[in-house]
């Protein structure tokens, strides 16, 4: 996964969350920005529970979106 892409779904306009999928299978929710830090070749990410993880980005496979539920009335 090309660092840039994450970097780019952090600061572009209009932040909408989105979940980390890694080769393991492996999925972390990223409900905001201020869950993922991005190093020149590392990113780290906040994931349920306060559980830290350090990613080489050669594992994360995808980025999905996170659909939004909205109540039928």
């Amino acid at each position: 996964m090309n660092i840039e892409r994450i970097r780019e779904r952090l600061v572009g306009g209009g932040f909408k969350p989105f979940t980390i999928c890694l080769s393991d299978g492996t999925k972390i929710p990223v409900p905001h920005p201020e869950f993922v830090a991005i190093g020149k070749n590392v990113v780290l990410a906040v994931g349920q529970n306060d559980r830290a993880y350090t990613l080489d980005p050669i594992h994360i496979v995808a980025l999905q979106e996170v659909r939004s539920r909205v109540k039928a009335h």
